[in-house]
């Protein structure tokens, strides 16, 4: 005899064990973003003035490559991209394969990290 499993069990179960992959993104600790930001971006970048990279402030909805007074490389002013949490953490995971031939080469592997410094960047318009 087979047994038959009521719905509401089903979904129970397939809750407890599904993926973090289904999960969706992490959520972004904003806190933890300002550190990492200091530590990893602080080098290069700056909330408000243009460094070897371009400040961020308001970087969150603005279009990529629009930051007055700061020369982008070619393969990241071509692009018709508005940074969105999205776009973001495609570029932070790994920004030469999402604009190749970008300057900019700092990779951010773990998805966390990549949420905080999103939440950090939204943080500051």
């Amino acid at each position: 005899m087979t047994r038959r499993w009521p719905p509401v069990i089903l979904v129970i179960l397939l809750t407890m064990t599904a993926s973090p992959a289904l999960a969706g993104p992490p959520t972004g600790d904003p806190a933890r973003g300002e550190r990492l930001y200091a530590g990893r971006c602080g080098f290069c970048h700056s909330l408000d003035a243009n460094r070897f990279g371009p400040r961020h402030r308001g970087v969150y909805g603005r279009r990529a490559g629009a930051v007055a007074g700061f020369r982008y490389s070619k393969a990241l002013a071509s692009r018709d991209v508005t940074w969105t949490a999205e776009t973001l953490d495609a570029w932070l995971a790994d920004p030469k394969r999402f604009a190749p031939g970008t300057s900019m080469g700092a990779r951010t592997p773990s998805p966390q990290d990549r949420a905080d410094l999103i939440a950090y960047l939204r943080a500051h318009p």
